[in-house]
């Protein structure tokens, strides 16, 4: 016999079975014990809640010749030939694939026929909302007034596009998405009928990543078994099957997005699409991840409401401390279009990349948060002291009064060892790996306080290489001490947007190659 998959196999047989719609349960089972049966439902919610079970459920046990406390006995010849699909008394028509007037047009002629067996005809149309408004129409007065022997359950994903006309004729009810906890118990009992054995860490995260649909839970958990069959699935196995990205990772990009470390949010990313990941899972889940950071720095409590674990919300509520909401605010905003776009884009990575560099360089936007995030930034750094003062030259006085202007003054002397560093300039950098290389080749030479040697790079990607990375500034000292055979101080220095290098920095290239011209 080919293999069931486990949705259809533990499909429930009692309403016992059926797990987070007790309102619903409860409604009709009282309802069927109370003899108050209505001739017309409607069956609202999302995807894989239960309304194609709970139909067939209710259908089972109206039929029922020994119903058991409001349920179907699964013994007698009625309810075998239901589960069995054989009856004649229960008719499942998808509204998707016949969704015309001469569909609804046979049904409307064979609610005549009473049946030949059983008390209820019952029909079952899911996806309702497919029907055109022919159909509908075709439908209305039957609907309404059917005969005592059949009852309409209509199913549907999106009761807004079902006419008004339609929804008055029906008692609705609406499904709620399963909470997690009741997922994972569920999945936990069959696993345990199955043999198989699971972390509950991965029934977690297929129960979360189902966002509330049995269905969609219990086919993903069929699938991490199968990809890692005869063997215990545990979480890791989980995400490696899924796509998925672990909280730590997004951590680790948030706090690179925060320093504004461009390099090493696109490294990032490079590891994770090496690794397989879905790029439109991890865009979601992250969204997901920055909302969850949001709860917990505007509210307290939000244990269970998150659901995570202890270990894991101890460092989320670290990681909240240290941004702000309005960060957070546009974050998700710069996210969730990125979302909506990814979906229907060619070059998923492109755009994600570009996503990245919006967030560490809010320079680049002109909505109102990214301005905000862009003062934030400058606080930060004014209290850190990292803003250097710009000096002011004769023709640009400053805008402080009764501060004398501020010029450049020359070197008396150059040393040696740094002479030689600008004389032999290219050199040092043909010397240099990629992508140090090309950074090189855009920055200039100057000279600060004490006769330091002061390297001047650009702002964005090249300062991000050298400032934010210690290991990439003694990478540079080594590089020029090997080629000048001599020790060197070295202090590097950020070139702001719209400012002119030579307004701030002396330039030693002018000056050593006039001394040249001059000896010459």
């Amino acid at each position: 016999m080919s293999y069931t998959a486990l949705y259809r196999k533990f499909r429930p047989d009692h309403f016992k079975d059926v797990k987070g719609q007790d309102h619903i349960v409860t409604t009709l089972k009282n309802q069927i014990e109370a003899d108050r049966i209505g001739h017309a439902y409607l069956f609202c919610g999302t995807r894989g809640t239960g309304k194609t079970s709970i139909a067939k459920l209710f259908a089972k046990t109206v039929n029922c010749e020994n119903p058991i406390d409001g349920s179907p006995c699964g013994n007698c010849t009625s309810c075998k030939a239901i589960a069995a699909g054989a009856s004649m008394n229960v008719i499942e028509i998808d509204a998707a694939s016949n969704n015309g007037v001469d569909n609804i047009r046979e049904i409307v002629d064979e609610v005549s026929y009473s049946p030949a067996e059983g008390k209820y005809k019952v029909y079952i149309i899911d996806e309702v909302h497919m029907l055109s408004i022919g159909a509908f129409n075709a439908l209305l007065k039957t609907l309404e007034e059917p005969p005592s022997y059949v009852i309409f359950i209509l199913a549907t994903t999106e009761v807004h596009k079902i006419p008004i006309t339609i929804l008055s004729r029906c008692q609705r009810y609406d499904f709620k998405r399963i909470g997690i906890d009741t997922i994972v118990e569920r999945m936990k009992e069959l696993m345990d009928s199955e043999g198989v054995k699971v972390e509950e860490k991965a029934l977690r995260f297929v129960a979360k990543t189902a966002d509330g649909s049995m269905r969609d839970a219990l086919s993903l958990l069929d699938q991490c078994i199968a990809f890692h069959y005869g063997k215990e699935l545990t979480y890791e196995k989980t995400l490696d099957v899924l796509g998925a990205v672990d909280t730590e990772i997004f951590g680790d990009l948030l706090s690179k997005i925060l320093a504004g470390n461009v390099l090493g949010c696109i490294q990032l990313l490079e590891e994770m699409i090496m690794q397989g990941r879905e790029l439109v899972q991890f865009v979601t889940d992250f969204t997901w991840y920055l909302r969850n950071l949001l709860l917990i720095k505007t509210s307290d409590n939000m244990e269970d409401i998150l659901d995570v674990s202890g270990e894991t919300l101890k460092r989320m509520q670290q990681e909240a401390e240290a941004i702000e909401p309005s960060a957070l605010f546009r974050y998700i905003r710069i996210f969730s279009e990125t979302a909506s776009r990814l979906k229907y884009s060619s070059a998923k990575r492109i755009l994600l990349e570009i996503t990245l560099i919006k967030l560490c360089k809010p320079e680049m936007e002109i909505h109102s948060d990214a301005i905000v995030e862009r003062v934030r930034r400058i606080e930060e750094q004014l209290e850190k002291g990292i803003i250097r003062e710009r000096e002011y030259s004769a023709e640009q006085p400053s805008p402080t009064e009764g501060k004398k202007e501020i010029k450049k003054e020359l070197p008396k002397a150059i040393p040696e060892e740094i002479k030689e560093v600008v004389q032999k300039w290219q050199g040092i950098i043909q010397n240099a790996h990629m992508p140090m290389r090309q950074y090189l080749k855009t920055s200039r030479l100057s000279m600060g306080e004490n006769q330091k040697l002061v390297l001047v790079v650009e702002d964005g990607v090249s300062s991000d290489y050298f400032v934010r990375n210690e290991e990439n500034k003694e990478a540079v000292i080594r590089l020029i001490e090997d080629y000048i055979e001599r020790k060197v101080e070295l202090d590097i220095r950020v070139l702001q947007y719209n400012t002119s290098f030579e307004e701030n920095y002396i330039d030693l290239a002018k000056i050593i190659n006039i001394e040249i011209e001059e000896e010459e």
